[in-house]
């Protein structure tokens, strides 16, 4: 299970919603957030913040220490910024923030397609996801380009 949790930037000007995987850490984990426009104004440190597409997310790192204790399998791990994102535990919902809002809206917009042009709609809907990865990708959406997990 996966809770959502919506934040407004360090600025005031834009808002990411977040899940947290398996609701193992807390809101609280996310300290701050910088949009592309604020996250100019910061000092970045690696030690306790990641960097995506201009985005900075600030973690509370006794916070996500703490909230690791209640997973076993979480104390072997080293609790980095990057782990916590890239393994889902306080990640964009979606692949950046507001992702879940534009897929949802594109998704809507090909499927009005199937009474239309149900043909088209096949086509498109088979090739819309992966064009679409592309594209994040080529973007440099951190979640786009997820390394292989072993």
């Amino acid at each position: 299970m996966c809770m959502e949790y919506s934040m407004r930037c360090s600025c005031g000007a834009k808002e990411a919603s977040f899940n947290f995987r398996d609701e193992i850490m807390p809101p609280e984990v996310i300290s701050r957030l910088y949009c592309p426009e604020c996250s100019k104004e910061i000092a970045f440190n690696s030690q306790k913040m990641i960097a995506d597409n201009g985005w900075v997310i600030e973690y509370d790192m006794e916070v996500a220490r703490f909230s690791a204790l209640k997973s076993p399998h979480l104390l072997k791990e080293e609790l980095t910024p990057e782990f916590i994102f890239d393994e889902g535990f306080a990640t964009w919902r979606g692949i950046y923030p507001g992702d879940h809002v534009d897929s949802a809206r594109e998704r809507e917009e090909i499927t009005r397609l199937a009474k239309i042009d149900p043909k088209a709609y096949i086509e498109r809907i088979k090739t819309w996801g992966i064009e679409r990865m592309e594209r994040l990708r080529k973007e440099g959406w951190r979640k786009a380009n997820e390394r292989q997990r072993v």
